[in-house]
């Protein structure tokens, strides 16, 4: 009978698919409200054909090991994997795949509504309100920012930042610059949108800034052979926001993070923010996650929400279903749909 760990709780029907299958199913549950340990990981992947992992958990080649001869797939509970091994899965001959597209809708949702939020004052609004600060409406209380007609600047033109660009021309009636390695040029008729081919380019021209790109390491010389769709030096996506880049932006302007936390120098954006040279941010993800860069907690013209852009009910559980699905399909010796490495 097929053993499958997963490494922190996931939706029911996600397990139900394995389950009825006829697998056995091993829940990491003392990691319910926390990350996985190191320990947890490895016991659980001992004589298990399969992980199922969430992104909190890293899928190191220590942890692969814990699980050879047996393991033949890590299927991970995200549209991103930065939290596995890719290289050592390769080595390993260990598939691993991803959950995207079911998400797509949601996150872009999560992230027009942090780009509301933090334009209208919203939480810092909600804030004045609850201390009992609203004694009159005033001509010039809380004035916030229009989303209409302006420009955003989209970076990564994936699944998540075409949806969002989607909702900022047709729904806001907002001028799209993106930035991608790959310029689009059937999306720039539909949107109307100007593609921009340096990060540096774009970020004076626009309004606000959304980011949408996987989160990708340099390349250290100990992986001289990892596969370059996988890392890529010149394409590294960590800290591509940083203090020069955001002193090019306007001041006011604003950044919108969903996509990865270390995309973003947390440091010099909380300076950034404090100075006035940016007017303000909406983060769902932090560099150091589930830490959060104290001077940021301190600041009104930030919103911080903690990782929930996929959570709804419905997204979570197709995420599981997905996951699951690509379990079944590798032990069954068919070709996962979303495989990552093969």
């Amino acid at each position: 009978m097929p053993k499958i760990f997963v490494t922190r709780p996931i939706p029911e029907m996600g397990i139900k698919m394995l389950r009825d299958k006829g697998y056995e199913v091993l829940i990491n549950e003392a990691a319910k409200e926390r990350a996985a340990t190191l320990d947890e990981l490895k016991d659980g992947a001992r004589g298990a054909d399969a992980i199922l992992s969430v992104l909190t958990d890293k899928i190191t080649a220590e942890v692969m090991d814990a699980g050879l001869p047996m393991l033949k797939i890590v299927a991970n509970f995200a549209v991103g994997y930065d939290n596995i091994d890719l290289g050592a899965a390769k080595q390993k001959n260990i598939m691993v795949t991803n959950t995207p597209g079911v998400l797509t809708e949601t996150v872009a949702e999560h992230t027009f509504a942090l780009m509301i939020a933090i334009a209208h004052r919203i939480a810092e609004a909600d804030r004045f309100a609850r201390a009992g600060k609203f004694t009159a409406w005033g001509p010039e209380l809380l004035l916030g920012t229009d989303l209409c007609h302006k420009t955003i600047g989209i970076i990564g033109l994936g699944r998540i930042g075409s949806r969002v660009a989607l909702h900022a021309a047709k729904g806001f009636g907002m001028k799209v610059l993106y930035y991608d390695p790959n310029p689009n040029p059937d999306f720039e008729k539909e949107f109307g949108a100007v593609y921009v081919a340096n990060i540096d380019e774009l970020l004076p021209q626009c309004d606000f800034v959304s980011i949408h790109v996987p989160l990708l390491y340099p390349v250290k010389s100990s992986e001289a052979g990892t596969p370059k769709e996988l890392f890529d030096r010149v394409n590294s996506t960590y800290h591509l926001i940083n203090e020069e880049r955001l002193k090019k932006m306007k001041p006011s302007a604003y950044l919108i993070n969903t996509s990865r936390g270390p995309v973003v120098d947390e440091k010099a954006l909380a300076q950034a923010l404090k100075s006035g040279v940016i007017k303000g941010a909406a983060l769902d993800v932090f560099e150091f996650e589930p830490e959060i860069t104290p001077e940021l907690k301190e600041l009104d013209n930030v919103v911080l929400t903690p990782h929930i852009a996929s959570a709804t009910i419905g997204t979570r559980s197709r995420m599981a279903e997905l996951a699951a699905n690509n379990i079944i399909e590798a032990l069954e010796g068919r070709t996962p749909p979303n495989l990552v490495v093969k």
